[in-house]
């Protein structure tokens, strides 16, 4: 009996020790300059799990043919189509990675178009059909055969483009483990398009499309000089993962990644287990200036797309348009969201005349489009959609200080004379505190805003901010978007992660070092500058700005990815409408993950009792405001 205890102990330790080691596994990552960086790994979903709807791997090439369609709803093929599937690439290291290739069946050259994710080739992990009302993209709108956020191969090849669509390294059967974006990840991307490139289909041009990851890929390769790129199409996407995303202002926020990586599919490795890094590196280090693009190395022509809503990729959308090395670059701002815009006809079409200029070298007259296309919103009336610009921010921008005062809970166009302050209990349900500006005559607020403010943290050390700027009717109603959300500019800054890289900040824009932690002082009163992404907003006379100060809250980030439930033909690929082929049902599971322990929670917010914002006085706080002079 002894002996079995013995033996059951010891398998339980070694079950235990198995178990730490796995969660403990580490990858060795490089940075352009070879310094190398510890990563975090976590389990992926095997790809027979039925949240990431993998249809399954099988070498073949079909001719897709004029008619057919991949599932029921979708818009028929306009062309014969020649695809070849689960197309082996081998990348520098020897790692194997499969790719889709959809082409003219002429054989004839034609540049390609590369959409790089590790979201599914094209049934995948997430797609639209989870996304309430497909964001307003209706199933006809496309072919089906475009992976999630990337080009429609069945329009590409019918106007004599090739679309290439990769499971990238570690990604569903593609070997290694699954990367997030970063050096490595951008020369796996350089690999493909030289492997693209010397395809006798092609003619040497390369050109990227897609939207969020695919667009944030897009920064990363590009920046690299692949030989082969000759354009980019980045449709919106943040190009500084820890200041956009994972950690803005200083606010470790691992919700939405962490819903991303529990959609994804590795056959043979792990997954990069960013939202963990996200928790447990809160300062800028090496490993987070590997996920900042160097948007500055870009040099090729590209079509920028950007708005104003987004609540993860404005700023990096912008930034990456405004940084960017290129001569031949154009920025269209947008007024929807990023899928419906993305699949709009007329903007595909805008698209098309972009690459047919620099991959095919077609003289349409592309170089003769405004550089900027602007979009100004203006709830409860008519947005401004289009409107020629030079350059962004706009060089006529006339900067306005709005001095915030507790006295009434307004903003005002002089400081007032009077200390006053106003506070808010942080865990409360009431946990912020607005100010108002009634519009004396119709207004354009376009640009960059920020915040700076006196706060105080009485009973705490630290305090963790949310700021909101938005459009009020003139009675003071909220206008909302089709979702029933809000539209508004928004910023946020962990107190203690307030120190500004001076060398980078400008008068409009603060830039942090988030290197460091300056903690508050009992009975501390310090000024911060809160960087609010940029907005274009226009009222009309009598309608209200109103700025909101309050207490950070952690995001809920759910959609339901993984929960519809998608039919494709068991073999063929595609089908006759009419014909009832052999199908085969994937998903319907959207809280499957690869282990429930490697779950990563939010932190705790540094927010304790009460907040105070000081105005008045020697206090200036201020809203800074980008006012926009109609053009002469």
């Amino acid at each position: 009996m002894t002996g079995k205890w013995i033996y059951a102990g010891a398998i339980a330790l070694m079950a235990l020790c198995m178990e730490q080691a796995a969660a403990q596994q580490e990858i060795v990552l490089h940075d352009v300059n070879g310094k190398e960086m510890k990563a975090a790994l976590r389990k992926a979903l095997p790809v027979e799990a039925p949240r990431v709807r993998y249809p399954g791997f099988k070498q073949e090439t079909l001719v897709l043919k004029k008619g057919s369609i991949r599932r029921e709803g979708t818009r028929p093929l306009p062309c014969d189509i020649l695809m070849e599937r689960d197309v082996p690439v081998k990348l520098r290291d020897g790692v194997t990675i499969y790719t889709d290739v959809f082409r003219p069946v002429s054989g004839e050259a034609c540049p390609a178009i590369l959409a790089w994710s590790p979201y599914g080739k094209e049934v995948g992990g997430q797609m639209l059909d989870d996304v309430p009302m497909r964001s307003g993209v209706a199933k006809s709108a496309t072919s089906g055969l475009e992976k999630f956020e990337g080009p429609d191969p069945a329009y590409w090849v019918a106007h004599g483009y090739a679309v290439v669509n990769p499971d990238k390294r570690g990604a569903y059967m593609s070997e290694g483990n699954l990367l997030y974006w970063g050096h490595e990840d951008a020369l796996d991307g350089c690999d493909l398009i030289e492997w693209i490139a010397s395809q006798k289909w092609c003619n040497g041009k390369v050109g990227m499309s897609g939207n969020s990851w695919l667009t944030v890929s897009q920064w990363f390769i590009a920046a690299e000089h692949p030989a082969h790129l000759a354009a980019i199409a980045p449709w919106e996407g943040f190009c500084d993962h820890y200041r956009e995303s994972g950690t803005r202002g200083g606010i470790p926020a691992p919700e939405f990644p962490e819903m991303i990586a529990e959609t994804f599919s590795s056959a043979h490795g792990m997954l990069e287990d960013q939202p963990r890094m996200i928790v447990e590196k809160p300062f800028m280090c090496d490993y987070w200036q590997d996920k900042a693009a160097r948007v500055e190395e870009i040099q090729i022509p590209a079509y920028v797309t950007a708005s104003y809503t987004n609540p993860v990729h404005t700023h990096g959308t912008f930034a990456g348009f405004r940084r960017m090395a290129s001569k031949e670059k154009w920025l269209r701002v947008h007024n929807t969201n990023e899928w419906f815009d993305y699949y709009t006809p007329e903007n595909v079409e805008d698209l098309r005349r972009f690459f047919d200029h620099y991959l095919k070298g077609i003289d349409n007259g592309w170089e003769k489009t405004p550089k900027v296309r602007l979009s100004v919103l203006n709830p409860g009336g008519k947005d401004i959609v289009g409107r020629p610009e030079n350059e962004f921010p706009l060089a006529r921008t006339v900067y306005r200080k709005l001095y915030l005062s507790a006295a009434d809970d307004s903003l005002k166009p002089t400081l007032p004379g009077k200390v006053e302050t106003d506070s808010y209990v942080s865990e409360s349900k009431t946990n912020r505190v607005t100010y108002r500006y009634r519009m004396d005559k119709p207004t354009e607020i376009t640009g960059y805003m920020k915040l700076h403010a006196w706060v105080a943290a009485p009973d705490n050390d630290d305090m963790d901010l949310a700021v909101q700027v938005e459009k009020l009717s003139p009675e003071g109603k909220p206008y909302l978007d089709p979702t029933g959300s809000r539209i508004a500019a928004t910023g946020r800054l962990r107190v203690s992660m307030r120190q500004l890289d001076e060398s980078r900040s400008t008068e409009a824009e603060p830039y942090y070092t988030f290197t460091t932690e300056q903690k508050l002082k009992p009975g501390e009163i310090v000024p911060v500058e809160i960087e609010i992404w940029p907005m274009g907003l226009y009222f009309e006379k009598g309608e209200i700005l109103q700025l909101t100060v309050g207490a950070y809250e952690p995001e809920n980030a759910t959609l339901p990815f993984g929960s519809a439930k998608i039919t494709v033909p068991v073999e063929g690929f595609t089908y006759m409408p009419g014909e009832q082929p052999a199908i085969k049902t994937l998903g319907g599971n959207a809280t499957e993950c690869a282990d429930p322990k490697e779950v990563v929670v939010s932190p705790a917010t540094h927010n304790v009792g009460r907040h105070c914002i000081y105005t008045g006085g020697q206090y200036d706080s201020f809203l800074y405001v980008p006012e926009i002079p109609a053009k002469k």
